[in-house]
């Protein structure tokens, strides 16, 4: 967390930060473009902020695209905030409530200490999926092209389908995403989501890619992934459950 506080103390990438909050995708020159500095001086900035893992870059073409990453926010709010006061440190999470931006990729990244295939089975076990995410298990028989589902067990039908599009164990899954949890989710679409798994010497980097989002696509599609794989890295490096609003409101008493 020394490197999130150290890359936010700066505020020149705190501006960075509140442009790609704005704008999410953009480019090395567009964030360049109103500033007076360098492109040079903007990409040592733009540096820090990924070692902290606060912007995440992904390469489309020869451009490099960078997003906002709010798992260490929420990280940060995990360990001291949510102590004090649920309802503020809520709205310190929400940094990706504008929704006027045209680029409808959301990245988040995290990294955890586990082996692939432990974060693998994580994602894909049923009982173990539920402890992290709300209370919803996974079911499926993780063929390629075959159907999966997300289920509660208070509720008589998935709260999100779709299919498997690409099933790589322990390094990557793409799913297409169907929301019900609501009418105006249901009312989205299909959406992808993508988990990509990179062992990082005793440690494992994961990505997870929320793409194909309509772009009046409301933040209920793609805002809990912050506490989801927050939730994730607790169990896996504690073998505890992570309490989180989510949580508290879905996953009932007994998975802690």
């Amino acid at each position: 967390m020394d490197d999130v506080f150290k890359a936010l103390a700066d505020p020149t990438r705190r501006d960075l930060l509140d442009s790609l909050f704005a704008e999410d995708g953009q480019t090395l020159r567009s964030l360049t473009e109103g500033r007076d500095m360098t492109r040079i001086a903007v990409a040592k900035h733009l540096g820090i902020l990924e070692r902290a893992g606060l912007v995440v870059t992904r390469r489309s073409g020869r451009e490099k695209h960078h997003y906002l990453n709010v798992v260490p926010i929420r990280s940060v709010h995990d360990r001291w905030v949510d102590k004090f006061t649920e309802p503020w440190a809520a709205g310190l999470v929400a940094l990706r409530q504008d929704m006027e931006t045209t680029n409808m990729e959301k990245v988040f990244e995290i990294y955890i200490r586990t082996t692939p295939e432990q974060l693998w089975e994580a994602i894909t076990d049923p009982a173990t999926r539920a402890r992290y995410q709300f209370g919803l298990g996974v079911e499926s028989d993780w063929a390629s092209g075959s159907a999966y589902a997300l289920v509660h067990p208070d509720l008589p039908d998935p709260l999100v389908d779709g299919t498997n599009l690409v099933v790589d164990p322990p390094r990557r899954l793409v799913q297409s995403f169907h929301a019900h949890w609501s009418e105006d989710a249901d009312a989205a679409g299909t959406s992808r989501v993508t988990w990509e798994i990179e062992q990082v010497a005793d440690s494992c980097r994961l990505t997870v890619i929320h793409d194909e989002l309509a772009d009046d696509a409301g933040e209920d599609l793609y805002g809990g992934w912050p506490m989801i794989l927050s939730g994730l890295k607790t169990w896996l490096e504690t073998g505890t459950a992570l309490t989180t609003p989510g949580s508290l409101m879905y996953g009932g008493d007994d998975r802690g």
